[in-house]
């Protein structure tokens, strides 16, 4: 039987108001790096390269409504990423109520509110679930 065939995820969109804000905050706080976008785009964004996928950001005059909506990044390690996330002035926020196997995380909020989770080793040693 064929199948769908999808191999990974390409890239996620999500919409921002202030493209300055948004920009500083994916370059100077989650590190990631700016690439152009193809010239036919004529609307308001921009898009981030971080492994083998992309974060598109789109310009819109409204935040998106809040919800538990979010993307997440793995970190080599988690604590050196929540201590320079606080340093940028971020406010960190750990989820302890839902524990994953080899994996600590906690979650960010960009200057529009978009929810971001980052996971990264919990120093146990333990394998992370889901890579058995």
């Amino acid at each position: 039987m064929d199948d769908f065939g999808a191999e990974r995820i390409d890239h996620v969109t999500i919409l921002v108001t202030d493209l300055d804000k948004a920009r500083d905050f994916y370059s100077r706080v989650l590190g990631l790096r700016e690439v152009p976008r193809p010239p036919s785009f004529d609307f308001p964004g921009m898009w981030f390269k971080t492994g083998p996928s992309f974060l598109h950001l789109l310009g819109k005059p409204e935040a998106d409504s809040t919800s538990p909506r979010h993307f997440c990044y793995w970190v080599r390690d988690i604590q050196k990423a929540k201590a320079f996330a606080e340093k940028q002035g971020w406010k960190v926020l750990w989820q302890t109520t839902y524990k994953i196997r080899g994996i600590d995380r906690f979650f960010v909020y960009d200057p529009d509110g978009n929810r971001i989770e980052v996971q990264g080793p919990d120093g146990t040693g333990e394998k992370p679930f889901g890579t058995d």
